[in-house]
This record gives C-alpha cells, structure tokens and sequence, in this order.
C-alpha cells in the first residue's frame, strides 16, 4: 500500500457491507491489519468507528470488509500529519466535553454517547460508546452523557 493515492476520508460511504459477498482468501491478513488498525486507534480516534464496524467481521470476512481496511489504510497515508499529541502547556485547567446522539440507530432505539476530558491544551481521555438502554428523549441522552463524564472527571 505504500504507493497508494491518498483518501480524504476514512470509509467509502457509497460501499455497503454484507455477509453474501465472497469470503477473504487469507483471513490472517485482515485479521493482522484490523489488530494492528485497532491499536492506531489509540492515537488516531479519527477512524475509531471505522475499525470498530470492521472489527464485527473478524469471524468471517468477506471482501468489502478488506476493502473497507484498504481504504482506511489509504485515509492513513493521507492524514499522517494528523493524531493526538502532547505538548507543554501553562493552562492547568481541567475542561470535560460530552455529547449524545439518541437518534443515530433508529431500528435498534439505542444511542451513542461520548466524551474528551483536557488537560490545559491536551487530550487527557476520551471514549465513544453505544449504549444498549434506550433514553426516553434526547434531553435524557445528553444527561446521562455528561453524568458520565462527570464521573470520569472524578
């Protein structure tokens, strides 16, 4: 992949992944590249849900889904400037962010919630998750979103 053109974003949106296409041929390959894409996740949270909805496959790849890491590792090659850093800083305060969207699984009524915490001008720790509890309204969602950032701040 090292003379590949670039991708300006992380998926291919127009590609839709299912289990009825053909299998992988060497599913050792995508397993070591959806392993070692979850670990860049660390420092990279640009692709976390990409490599998340990857990471499903892992029983049984099919070929979009290799596609699919093809196309993020291209996004990569694009974006390699970017990526959480630490720099010194004189600003000591403590700011939490949290956010909800109660309306992104309409079939399943489950919702995502996440939050980054700084320190001064760094990134200190962040998390994304889908919450399997439907919130009664997406006021509720917001709330239970920044009680749990501010349970993480504690």
């Amino acid at each position: 992949m090292a003379g590949c053109n670039p991708s300006l974003t992380p998926v291919d949106i127009s590609t839709k992944r299912t289990a009825s296409e053909p299998r992988v041929k060497e599913p050792t390959l995508y397993h070591n590249l959806a392993g070692a894409l979850k670990y860049f996740t660390f420092t990279r949270p640009d692709i976390s849900y990409e490599v998340q909805q990857i990471c499903l496959f892992m029983h049984d790849p099919r070929e979009p889904h290799l596609a699919t890491l093809r196309h993020i590792l291209r996004y990569i090659k694009g974006t390699l400037h970017l990526g959480l850093q630490l720099h010194a800083s004189s600003l000591t305060s403590l700011v939490a962010y949290s956010n909800a969207n109660s309306a992104g699984w309409p079939t399943t009524h489950r919702y995502t919630s996440g939050y980054c915490m700084f320190l001064g001008d760094n990134l200190l720790s962040w998390s994304s998750r889908r919450k399997h509890t439907p919130p009664c309204s997406s006021s509720e969602a917001e709330y239970r979103g920044v009680a749990n950032a501010v349970a993480k701040t504690c």
